[in-house]
């Protein structure tokens, strides 16, 4: 009603300028730019189509923290999905993937591992870097055993752990010892990152060689030990879009908030590089 008068009361003032028709006219123009608004706004709204349903990511194991962080943030953005993750070994997962498993997402700790997937045909577009890894020593709390570089670790009597050969933080310890000219005989090699740093954290090892990210979520159940020859074995961390994706916009959501700034805070947070 008030908006009424005001109007009314605009016509008349004009209409004493220059005549009744022109403010009538001016009134007309103010309403169809008023509509003509309403209905952009309308349809901007309606062009942006609301995200529901699961969205389901496979994950290298080092993502764990920070992709379980994520999930929550995409979902309390999106009310109605639910981010569904599956962390493992990037080998695991790519053959997995290769093999049939549906999933929407897929983040892999190397462009090696994500090879497999993408010369399968079976991601949707070109995969981006969005973060990089490095290696570092996790020690016993307080590391007893006072092991200060790569080469330490070679010493007779210490238990130390590996990834395997065919994940990409085993593939990145191999690259560190080949530069530094060492050969180490661990007691096991582990499947996934994670496993790695268990034996430390249930002190069945003395030492593992396993990334930053994962040394920094250990907290103080480990002690961790920078090494230069890391710098020689850093790993791109490439996500895509799979091919058959069974949620395709939600996953491509996911994906943008991975490599938002919001995503990066978190990830660099827990000790990923920025590519």
């Amino acid at each position: 009603m008030t908006r009424s008068v005001c109007r009314t009361h605009r016509i008349r003032r004009t209409a004493r300028v220059v005549g009744a028709g022109a403010a009538a006219l001016l009134a007309l123009s103010a309403c169809s730019s008023s509509s003509d608004t309403d209905s952009d706004s309308a349809g901007a709204s309606s062009s942006s189509p609301k995200l529901s349903g699961q969205v389901t990511v496979f994950a290298a194991a080092s993502l764990k923290e920070s992709f379980t962080t994520l999930g929550e943030t995409f979902e309390k953005q999106h009310p109605g999905t639910e981010v569904t993750f599956n962390f493992a070994g990037s080998d695991t997962l790519a053959a997995s993937i290769t093999g049939g498993a549906p999933a929407d997402v897929f983040a892999s700790a190397s462009p090696k591992t994500m090879a497999t997937v993408t010369d399968a045909g079976a991601a949707a577009g070109t995969p981006a870097t969005f973060v990089r890894n490095e290696l570092e020593i996790a020690t016993l709390p307080g590391n007893p055993d006072h092991v200060s570089s790569l080469e330490d670790l070679t010493g007779s009597g210490l238990k130390v752990v590996l990834c395997d050969k065919t994940v990409p933080c085993g593939a990145a310890a191999q690259k560190a010892l080949d530069a530094s000219g060492l050969e180490l005989t661990p007691v096991s090699y582990e499947q996934d990152v994670k496993a790695a740093l268990t034996k430390v954290e249930l002190k069945e090892a003395d030492a593992a060689v396993v990334y930053k990210t994962d040394v920094k979520a250990a907290g103080d159940k480990v002690t961790g030990v920078d090494f230069p020859e890391s710098a020689k074995a850093v790993n791109d961390y490439p996500i895509t879009l799979l091919k058959d994706a069974p949620n395709t916009d939600a996953a491509k959501a996911f994906i943008e908030l991975v490599k938002s700034a919001e995503g990066q805070r978190v990830l660099t947070g827990a000790g990923f590089r920025t590519p």
